[in-house]
């Protein structure tokens, strides 16, 4: 098989080129195939391959490149990037490949011995966030003044007891809310592990206590006035809502500011841990890992487990049983 030439870091962050099918006898496919193509990866993972990909070839790096190549970037990287960013790396050089029909150089000895031995000499522990278990998002949301704090409010506590990712929370309307005799029911069209866009129901019951997140998202929508489009909107200093959405960025600002006005460590937290504290809050009151799936929409235990892991570290601890 002839191998395409090399290709430049302009042509390949170019969309039609590293993202759609490879070209057969020299004809191009038709548009049809190509929007179809195009829309089964996410704008967020096109966003990514191209970014890795930009990076690769700064570098010095090529397409088609050899294992020894792709070796030589790893190492050359290894102290300056996480194993979790270098593995993503060699997923977009090898999708580089294999989308113009090209062997991939990743998926060979040299390059997987190339990556064990930077596990075992830098370490593969991915940084964990603190989540935001129950007594925090309480801390957090204490004496909010203003629209901006009846906003924040809202979005934390719908954030935590929804177990939303940040760019779900961004990306509510009102027209996927619904509020029902037991509380709030959200329709979540699609998420991070639903590209197809099958859809599902986030139920968010009334509390028991004062600090409610179907109360408070009712008072946000009162306050601001909105009743159509995306809930969740940025406010100005000078309590002047915008009319558009709030980015997933801005939910881990949110939720940093609030850390640090509760007396938190903000560095500890990000937009992934109103998520996070509601697994691990929930697994500490016993819920079963089932229950705590149809709330977050993990697939399985596995993606569960490190948070139930932590959450019950000193549950029947065998050091608690002997002291």
């Amino acid at each position: 098989m002839m191998l395409s030439p090399l290709v430049s870091a302009p042509e390949l962050t170019n969309v039609k080129i590293d993202l759609s099918l490879p070209r057969n006898s020299g004809c191009l496919m038709p548009d049809s195939i190509a929007e179809l193509v195009h829309a089964a990866i996410s704008d967020n993972s096109r966003t990514a391959y191209q970014a890795d990909l930009k990076h690769f070839l700064k570098w010095g790096g090529k397409i088609p490149c050899t294992p020894d190549d792709v070796a030589r970037y790893l190492a050359a990287h290894a102290i300056l990037h996480s194993v979790t960013t270098l593995s993503r790396r060699l997923v977009s050089i090898g999708k580089a490949h294999t989308s113009q029909r090209l062997s991939s150089p990743t998926n060979t000895d040299l390059v997987r011995a190339v990556m064990r031995g930077i596990r075992r000499t830098y370490g593969s522990a991915q940084r964990q966030v603190a989540p935001a278990i129950k007594e925090d998002v309480l801390a957090m949301v204490n004496n909010l003044g203003g629209i901006k704090g009846v906003r924040d409010r809202a979005l934390l506590l719908v954030g935590f007891a929804g177990a939303f990712r940040r760019s779900e929370l961004a990306a509510i309307c009102v027209e996927d809310v619904e509020f029902v005799k037991q509380g709030l029911l959200v329709h979540l069209h699609r998420s991070k592990t639903d590209q197809e866009g099958l859809g599902r129901k986030i139920a968010i019951p009334y509390a028991r206590g004062s600090v409610c997140a179907v109360h408070s998202l009712q008072a946000w929508l009162e306050a601001s006035g909105i009743t159509t489009g995306l809930i969740f909107r940025g406010v100005t200093r000078h309590g002047k809502i915008s009319g558009h959405g709030i980015t997933s960025q801005s939910v881990a600002l949110v939720v940093k500011e609030r850390a640090r006005a509760a007396g938190l460590d903000s560095n500890k937290y990000s937009g992934h841990s109103l998520r996070a504290g509601l697994v691990t809050s929930a697994a500490q009151m016993g819920v079963s890992s089932w229950k705590i799936r149809q709330q977050t929409g993990h697939k399985s235990d596995a993606m569960l487990a490190r948070y139930i892991r932590d959450a019950n570290v000193f549950v029947d601890n065998a050091a608690g049983a002997v002291l």
